[in-house]
C-alpha cells in the first residue's frame, strides 16, 4: 500500500471530510515560538496513534466499548462562548469624583473644587475623565482625559474595575481624583462580583460658585421687577394643533325675526385665539358664510376704548384692548359677548374637559340641556300636470331626479291577469255616417286600461281595427293634477263612455261580464247587474240559468198532479211544462209591446271578436265561461211568431 502513487483512485481517504485545515504545531510562549505536536489530524480528525489499533495489549477488554453496556453519557449543554468585548458591550461604570484646583495670583480664592465623572468601559478596560458644563465658570471644561488604558504606577500596571471603590484617590496624569458616589448599575456590579463599597461621601462646596450666587441674589434686589415677556415661539411648539370646542347657543328671540341657533366655537391655545363656525343648520333659507368670527383675539370689553382713540378707525389694536378672553373665561353655563352677541356655552368635547382637570385644575359643569324646536318639513306641493305623458308619470319624475316608473299593484295584477269585460257599443252623435259603425270596448282588470277595436264592415269605407290602444281613460270634468279614471262600475247597458271627446253607448255585453258581476255584486250598482241581466235574457244566454231557476222554484213548491219519471221517462217534465206557459203567455201579448221591445233594442249584435289582431290580444284561461257569447252551436232556437221554444233536451 506504501508503494502506490498518489493519485485519484490508489488511495483509502475520506471523501466525506469537509475540513481540511492543518493542526496548529506551533504557539507562542512569552513572546517565544515553541513547536508543540498537533493533537489531531487533518481537519481535526484522530490520528492514527490515538486508535485502539495502535495499542500494544491487543485484548479483548481495549477492543470493547463501554457504550454497549452502560449507554452514552448526558453531557451538559456548553454555553456558546461569547468574547469579552461582545459580553460587556456598551456596559460603563459611572463614579462620581471631584479634584482640587490650585489659583495662584489671585486676591479672591486659591483654589477650586472641580466636579467630574470617570467613566469605566468594561468592554476594553479603557477609562475617561468628564467634568459637567458649569455656566459662566471662566475656565474650559469637557473631556479632561481622552480614553485609553491608564497607567497605575511606573511598572506597567494598568487600571481596572476591581481597583475602583467608593473614597479612594485615584492618580491620573498628576491629577488626584477623589471618588464619592457612583451609579446604580455600577453598584449592583461590584457587589455581584464580591466588592464591599465603601460609603457614599458628599463632595465639597465650591467657594467661589458659593461667592458668586450669593452676590448674584444680593444684586437681583436692587433690580427692578418687569414682567418676564411671553416666549410665543415655545407657546406655539407646546401647544400647535390643540383647540378648545365647545357648543354654544345664540338667542335672539326678542329681537325682530330672531330666534335660537346653535354655533360651534374653537379655542386655539397656541395663539389664544377664538373663532365661531357656523352649523349647517342654520343656513337654510339664510345666505352661505362658513365663519360667523373669523379667526382672532376676542376683546372681553370691545366697547371700552381710551379717550384718545379715534372714533372714525374701525379696527381694534392690541394697544387699545387691555383684557382678552382665556380659558378661564370659557365654562359650560356661562356667557360671552363677542362684540355684542350674547352666547351662552353648552358643552365642551372630553379634550377640553381632559385640558381644564390637568392644566387648570378646573372641572367643567355637566352639559346644559336645551330644548330643540321643532324641524320645520316644509309641505311640498305637487306641481301642475302639463298633459306630457301620464300624471304618475309626472310625479314620479317630481320627486326623485333620476326619472322612476309609477309603482304599479301588482298584487292586484296577479290576481286579475288576463280578465276582461267586453262590451258592444256604438257612437252617440248626430252624424248618420256613423250610425253603422260598431265598436268592441274591453277593460282590462289588471291595470284598468281600456282597449278598443272596431268592426270591419263590408263595401261602407270602414276599415276597422285598433280605435284605441290600452289606456287609461279620465272621466269628463275631473281635475287633471288628481284624475279619476273609468272602472268596471262605471260600464253597464246603456251607459255613455267619452274617450277622447268621441261618446260611446255600451248597447250589448258577453256573459264573463254578468258572471263577473254575480261573483263580485259589491263592486257593481243592482241597476247595472239588471241592465246586464235584461240583455243577455233577451238574447237567450241565460238559458241554463233560467232552467235552473225553474228546477229549484219547483223543488220548493212542487205542483198537485206528480208525473213519476221513472214510470215516464220520456214524458214531458215540469221544468218544460213552465217553460211552454211562459212562451204561451208572451205569445199571448199585443204585438204592438212585442214591436216597442224590438225598437228598444238596438240593432248591434253581440260582441264578437271581429277580426284575428282581437284574437291575438285576448287570452283567457277560462274559456267554457270567458269565451265571447256568438252564434251557440248545438243549440236549436227556433223562433215562432215572435216566441221562443226550446226542444226538450232531457
Amino acid at each position: 500500500m506504501e508503494g502506490l502513487p498518489k493519485l485519484p483512485g490508489f488511495d483509502f481517504a475520506n471523501r466525506l471530510r469537509q475540513k481540511h485545515h492543518v493542526p496548529q504545531s506551533f504557539k507562542y510562549t512569552k513572546g517565544y515560538p515553541v513547536p508543540e505536536k498537533p493533537i489531531c489530524g487533518i481537519g481535526g480528525e484522530l490520528l492514527n496513534e490515538d486508535s485502539i489499533y495502535f495499542c500494544t495489549d491487543q485484548t479483548d477488554e481495549v477492543l470493547y466499548d463501554p457504550i454497549l453496556t452502560y449507554g452514552r453519557v448526558r453531557h451538559l449543554p456548553v454555553k456558546p462562548f461569547r468574547p469579552h468585548f461582545v459580553l460587556y458591550d456598551q456596559k460603563t461604570l459611572k463614579f462620581s469624583a471631584f479634584f482640587r484646583q490650585g489659583v495662584p495670583e489671585s486676591p479672591r480664592e486659591t483654589f477650586r473644587i472641580r466636579y467630574v465623572n470617570i467613566l469605566y468601559f468594561l468592554e476594553d478596560d479603557s477609562m475617561t475623565v468628564l467634568e459637567p458644563t458649569v455656566e459662566n465658570c471662566g475656565y474650559p471644561q469637557g473631556r479632561l482625559v481622552r480614553r485609553g488604558k491608564i497607567a497605575k504606577n511606573c511598572l506597567g500596571e494598568l487600571y481596572s474595575w476591581k481597583d475602583l471603590n467608593i473614597g479612594i484617590d485615584l492618580e491620573i496624569n498628576g491629577y488626584v481624583f477623589h471618588i464619592t458616589n457612583c451609579d446604580p448599575f455600577t453598584k449592583e456590579f461590584l457587589l455581584s462580583n464580591g466588592i464591599e463599597l465603601n460609603e457614599m461621601e458628599f463632595a465639597p462646596p465650591d467657594p467661589a460658585m458659593n461667592e458668586r450666587s450669593i452676590s448674584a441674589r444680593q444684586s437681583f434686589k436692587h433690580h427692578k421687577m418687569y414682567p418676564v415677556a411671553e416666549d410665543k415661539l415655545r407657546k406655539y411648539l407646546e401647544y400647535q394643533g390643540k383647540v378648545l370646542h365647545f357648543d354654544c347657543l345664540l338667542d335672539e328671540e326678542d329681537q325682530p325675526g330672531g330666534e335660537k341657533m346653535t354655533y360651534k366655537m374653537f379655542y386655539f391655545l397656541e395663539d389664544d385665539t377664538v373663532s365661531i363656525k357656523e352649523l349647517k343648520e342654520n343656513q337654510e333659507g339664510r345666505d352661505y358664510f362658513p365663519m360667523m368670527l373669523r379667526k382672532q383675539r376676542l376683546p372681553k370689553n370691545w366697547k371700552e376704548l381710551p379717550v384718545t382713540y379715534p372714533s372714525i378707525s374701525m379696527e381694534l389694536s392690541s394697544a387699545e384692548t387691555s383684557q382678552y378672553y382665556s380659558p378661564r373665561d370659557l365654562l359650560v353655563g356661562g356667557t360671552i359677548f363677542v362684540f355684542g352677541r350674547k352666547f351662552l356655552l353648552l358643552d365642551c368635547d372630553q379634550f377640553t374637559r381632559r385640558y381644564y382637570e390637568r392644566v387648570l385644575k378646573i372641572i367643567q359643569p355637566d352639559a346644559v340641556r336645551v330644548k330643540s324646536p321643532e324641524p320645520r318639513t316644509p309641505k311640498p306641493t305637487l306641481p301642475i300636470y302639463l298633459g306630457l305623458g301620464t300624471p304618475e308619470d309626472s310625479i314620479a319624475s317630481h320627486h326623485s331626479l333620476v326619472p322612476r316608473s309609477p309603482r304599479k299593484d301588482v298584487v292586484t295584477y296577479l290576481v286579475n291577469m288576463n280578465k276582461h269585460l267586453r262590451y258592444g257599443c256604438v257612437l252617440d252623435n248626430a252624424h248618420p255616417e256613423d250610425t253603422i259603425r260598431k265598436f268592441v270596448l274591453s277593460l282590462s282588470l289588471a291595470d284598468g286600461t281600456i282597449t278598443i277595436m272596431e268592426s270591419t264592415i263590408r263595401n261602407s269605407g270602414i276599415r276597422g281595427g285598433r280605435f284605441l290602444s290600452p289606456t287609461k281613460v279620465w272621466k269628463p270634468d275631473c281635475d287633471p293634477n288628481a284624475p279619476e279614471y273609468y272602472t268596471a262600475k262605471d260600464f253597464y247597458i246603456g251607459a255613455i263612455i267619452i274617450v277622447h271627446a268621441h261618446r260611446f253607448r255600451i248597447v250589448s255585453s258577453d256573459l264573463y261580464v254578468y258572471r263577473y258581476m254575480q261573483a263580485h255584486p259589491e263592486m257593481f250598482s243592482t241597476t247595472a247587474i239588471e241592465t246586464v241581466q235584461a240583455y243577455l235574457l233577451a238574447e237567450g244566454h241565460l238559458k241554463e240559468d233560467l232552467r235552473q231557476a225553474i228546477a229549484e222554484d219547483c223543488k220548493r213548491h212542487p205542483p198537485e198532479d206528480v208525473v213519476d219519471y221513472a214510470i215516464e221517462p220520456r214524458g214531458i217534465g215540469e221544468v218544460d211544462k213552465r217553460l211552454e206557459n211562459f212562451t204561451l203567455e208572451e205569445a199571448k201579448k199585443d204585438e204592438q209591446i212585442m214591436a216597442a221591445v224590438a225598437a228598444a233594442r238596438h240593432d248591434c249584435p253581440s260582441p264578437v271578436i271581429p277580426d284575428e289582431e282581437i284574437k291575438k290580444g285576448y287570452h283567457s284561461n277560462e274559456h267554457g265561461e270567458l269565451a265571447l257569447q256568438g252564434q251557440i252551436e248545438g243549440d236549436e232556437v227556433v223562433r215562432v211568431g215572435k216566441s221562443v221554444r226550446f226542444d226538450d233536451q232531457c
